[in-house]
């Protein structure tokens, strides 16, 4: 009798301490990532290939030259999720990225981390489809980095 009274006592203590938060729906968090990629990486893509190289061909042939827009892409967006937690895209549809035990925003370098993870779980495609299965529609990269997705009200 005695261990069912602490047990509850445990389990009312955690009910009144949770946050409850909402998960945006995989059809925002893909409209975001499809608003990040027009407004940071094409950019980054124009520069390199019509700029910094003599045009599309030069582009298509430098493998270093494609690697680069990716990093230069990878550290925005890091500096972005870092300083906000947010990105354009993010925002534009009522998003935050946030640690998943303490809710606060993710460091540069957990931030990174993320963005790597996505580049590995997104040639398999395994962990993109991981959010149809994962309480709190957590992919593969969020869970790898200890982030989530929120919607936050604006």
């Amino acid at each position: 009798m005695k261990w069912r009274k602490i047990k509850q006592k445990k389990s009312h203590k955690t009910t009144q301490t949770s946050v409850a938060l909402l998960y945006p729906s995989y059809i925002s968090k893909i409209k975001g990532f499809i608003t990040d990629l027009f407004m940071i990486y094409t950019p980054i893509l124009y520069l390199i290939t019509y700029v910094i190289l003599n045009g599309k061909e030069a582009f298509q042939a430098s493998a270093l030259a494609q690697f680069f827009g990716v990093m230069v892409y990878g550290i925005i967006y890091a500096l972005f999720i870092f300083k906000t937690g947010q990105t354009p895209g993010k925002k534009a549809y009522g998003m935050k990225v946030v640690d998943m035990k303490t809710h606060q925003k993710l460091s540069f370098f957990r931030a990174l981390w993320r963005f790597v993870a996505f580049l590995l779980t997104a040639t398999t495609l395994l962990g993109l489809l991981l959010p149809f299965y994962t309480k709190g529609r957590r992919a593969l990269h969020d869970i790898l980095s200890g982030s989530v997705e929120i919607e936050i009200k604006t």
